[in-house]
């Protein structure tokens, strides 16, 4: 929301200076953007006379000039305007200015052999209108060496402020101005408007009881309009204007709508967009030579169309409000009028549409036009419905005042929900729910002054909402009110009430289960990153699509809720390897999301891993870089899965098959890891090409590793003591045998540790494979696979029988899997 300070101070009688408005906005909860000063860009730029004008030597169509800016030796400048002349006033902008229009600084130079210091500008040259046609000329007392922006009137900061979805009574300057003065800082103006001839002071008072104060009002028959959509628009007003010209709007109007942003069109549509900003009420002029018949506002008929005022044909259904004659659609209700009835400089009767939409429905029709405009964010916010008939005045006032005309009667179809609301409010709930002790007639004080009517002879008081605080509903909204206006800086920070002692964790099983493997992540050298919870419908299609759907996204790249965290993690590893990194290992904690089988959404914690690149870069010692493996990705997995309470070594390795770990996995470089035949702990391995492809990996950039982990599939333990136990290292030194097996070639090596470690559960502490050969002295179809079993005893040393115990159980252990011990 932009405004000028100038503007502020018609509805605002104060003395604060700039800094003090602009730190008060911040601190009641209008939160400032900026400020900007278009004086400070043309501050510069002087008033200049022309002294002597004569040919250019080289040049027919140029003219050489002599231009005194006050600074006491006049300035050579060549000009190609056509009235440049001896005797002119203008604006002159010396060596070394910057210039915004064309956006250069100005220097010396020469012009056909010429020296030429500075410029003579235009309007458009100064960013101050389209009037390029000859430089500005200024009245012959303008007075020279003055700066232009100063003697413009120009020193007028414009103002930007953040509005909160909840203050739409802050979406017009008059609100803005009221809540600077509830908050102290000055005093509230009444209600007028600026019309014909008005200068500085205040305009013509507008009082609230007066519906309609308008020139020659009562003399015509008010206009024929109805509503047959009281959801969608309970209430429309309507006045019309006969015998109007259309010109341009008044100078203060266009340079206050150029100064928030507004591009003037006509006075017509230049009063509405005044009163908008000025007052947060919408309107819209029609041309009554347009129209066919009364105007209504009903439903759309499904396939309906609209061309509306920004070029682009709308196609409209049954669930939206339009403004409708009995030939055609003419506006999309509250949010954009169309082109084919819209005012022209030819236009000569106007019907001023000022009406009330619901919030909710024109919420729901911009979201499904995708069309946004500034009419759409005040209705959706929600006007004032009790400010029909004043905005209407107004709007005819300022129509009556700068372009003529008659005004008729106005007609008032429907009833706005205007409808007084009360709040039971107790003083001594401000220091209850907001922390701050303010004395009761403080409090009363800041309400009155936002416009609230308090009846205050008993306990609790009575306070009647007022029209335009949509948002306030209950108390808490009060307190809120009373604790933004007195300041929220001023709330003392209070620590809450504590037990003695030291404070018992609060973290629950599967919280400590996300922080152990984030720490570990983090610690092995993976970098945690944190992407959308939504991906696109291309980013989700390798992943098997996703279950659910955003209805009104906020980009159609974030839309469908992720069924994996791989693709955010692909995106984020492609973006880096693009900016130059050598090795990107990344990992995320997060959620994945699911349709039920009952249709409820479901959540499943998972961990998602991506390596790429180099996993050693080259160098003198190992020689070339070394690319990332399966066998690297699967070694994070276990630690993890450790960390996160998985039992790593009854955890079974599967390969890729029907039930595999998916189809954006490499056939043959991919497995899962289980606990039991079902229950799928994690999915590891290369990425699949055609995956790869479709986020833009290159095969530059090697194979891509990636693995999930599905925390939510590890059985957590209850919480237990947070102490430790003692470590106690084993009184016996540990015994290691190694054991050489023919298996099968195509058996699992897990598969034989496992049969090895349950052999001698209590004595048997750790198994490892440590070599595998094929060739000579093996069968074809066979592999020699040599284990490292490490023994621990417990009581006393291993005697040599029981070494041979052990020894045999383990080689019926693996003979039961069809592995034969070698000689």
């Amino acid at each position: 929301m932009k405004f000028t300070l100038s503007w502020l101070k018609e509805h605002l009688d104060t003395d604060a200076s700039l800094t003090e408005i602009t730190d008060r906005l911040t601190a009641i909860g209008l939160e400032l953007e900026g400020v900007e000063n278009p004086a400070d860009v043309l501050r510069p730029f002087k008033i200049a006379r022309v002294v002597e004008a004569g040919p250019h030597p080289n040049a027919d169509k140029l003219r050489l000039l002599k231009v005194d800016d006050g600074s006491g030796t006049p300035w050579q400048v060549v000009c190609g305007a056509p009235n440049a002349r001896q005797g002119l006033v203008g604006v002159f902008g010396p060596p070394g200015t910057y210039v915004p229009g064309p956006a250069f600084t100005l220097k010396p130079a020469k012009i056909r052999d010429v020296e030429s210091f500075g410029m003579m500008c235009s309007y458009r040259e100064l960013e101050m209108g389209e009037d390029h046609d000859g430089i500005i000329e200024l009245p012959e007392d303008a007075p020279v060496g003055t700066s232009f922006a100063d003697y413009a009137g120009l020193d007028d900061p414009v103002i930007d402020v953040s509005v909160t979805p909840n203050k739409q009574d802050c979406m017009g300057v008059r609100g803005i101005a009221r809540d600077l003065a509830a908050s102290g800082i000055g005093k509230l103006l009444p209600l007028s408007f600026r019309g014909e001839g008005r200068g500085e002071g205040p305009g013509q008072h507008v009082p609230p009881s007066q519906p309609s104060p308008l020139k020659g009002g009562g003399l015509l028959p008010g206009p024929d309009v109805r509503t047959d959509d009281a959801d969608g628009c309970p209430a429309f007003y309507g006045c019309t204007v006969t015998g109007v010209t259309n010109g341009a709007a008044p100078d203060w109007m266009q340079a206050r709508l150029k100064a928030v942003g507004q591009k003037p069109i006509s006075a017509l549509v230049d009063i509405t967009n005044y009163v908008m900003i000025d007052l947060g009420r919408p309107l819209h002029v029609y041309d009554m030579s347009t129209l066919s018949g009364g105007l209504v506002a009903r439903k759309a008929k499904d396939g309906e169309q609209v061309l509306a005022l920004n070029g682009k044909t709308y196609t409209l259904d049954a669930s939206m409000t339009v403004i409708a004659d009995d030939a055609q659609v003419h506006d999309i209700g509250g949010i954009m009028g169309g082109e084919h009835s819209g005012v022209a400089e030819t236009t000569t009767d106007v019907l001023i549409e000022c009406a009330y939409f619901d919030p909710e429905h024109i919420a729901r029709t911009g979201q499904k036009l995708m069309l946004t405009s500034d009419a759409r964010q005040r209705f959706e916010r929600g006007v004032d419905p009790a400010f029909l008939d004043d905005g209407l005045a107004i709007a005819t006032a300022y129509v009556t005042q700068l372009c003529g005309g008659t005004a008729s009667e106005v007609t008032r179809a429907g009833t706005p929900p205007a409808e007084a609301r009360t709040v039971s409010y107790d003083p001594a709930y401000c220091a209850a729910l907001g922390g701050i002790d303010v004395p009761a007639d403080e409090q009363k004080a800041i309400l009155e002054r936002l416009g609230f009517t308090i009846d205050s002879s008993s306990t609790p008081w009575t306070i009647t909402v007022p029209t335009w605080r949509r948002d306030v509903a209950g108390k808490a909204d009060i307190v809120e009110e009373v604790v933004r206006i007195t300041g929220i800086d001023a709330i003392p920070s209070t620590p809450l009430p504590r037990l003695p002692g030291v404070a018992k964790p609060t973290a629950s099983p599967a919280q400590l289960q996300e922080r152990r493997v984030r720490r570990l992540a983090a610690a092995r050298g993976l970098n945690e990153a944190v992407n959308w919870s939504f991906i696109s419908d291309k980013e989700a299609a390798p992943f098997g699509g996703g279950d659910w759907t955003l209805a009104n996204p906020i980009s159609e790249d974030l839309k469908v809720m992720r069924p994996s965290l791989l693709p955010g993690l692909l995106s984020a590893a492609k973006r880096n390897l693009d900016r130059g990194a050598g090795s990107v290992r990344l990992f995320e904690v997060g959620r994945r999301y699911f349709k039920a089988e009952d249709g409820t959404s479901l959540e499943r914690a998972t961990l998602g891993i991506v390596l790429a690149g180099d996993k050693v870069s080259r160098d003198w010692r190992s020689g070339k870089a070394q690319a990332f493996t399966a066998h690297d990705v699967k070694a994070e997995v276990l630690a993890l899965l450790e960390a996160a309470g998985a039992p790593a070594a009854k955890l079974m390795d599967f390969a890729p098959d029907s039930a595999g770990p998916g189809d954006h996995y490499h056939p043959g470089q991919a497995a899962t890891l289980r606990l039991g035949p079902k229950n799928v702990l994690a999915a590891y391995g290369t990425l699949h090409p055609s995956t790869a492809k479709a986020f833009g990996f290159k095969p530059v950039h090697g194979a891509v590793m990636v693995a999930e982990l599905f925390l939510d599939g590890i059985p957590l333990k209850p919480r237990g003591s947070a102490m430790r136990e003692a470590y106690a290292p084993p009184a016996l030194q540990a015994v290691t045998r190694d054991f050489a097996f023919l298996v099968d070639a195509t058996m699992a090596a897990g598969d034989l540790v496992r049969a090895v470690k349950g052999a001698d559960k209590k004595l048997i502490t750790d198994v490892r494979v440590f070599d595998s050969f094929a060739g000579a002295g093996v069968p074809e179809g066979k592999l020699s696979l040599a284990i490292e079993v490490t023994l621990q005893p417990v009581d006393k040393s291993f005697a040599d029988d029981d070494l041979k115990a052990i020894a045999d159980a383990i080689v019926k252990a693996a003979a039961k899997l069809g592995a034969e011990l070698r000689g």
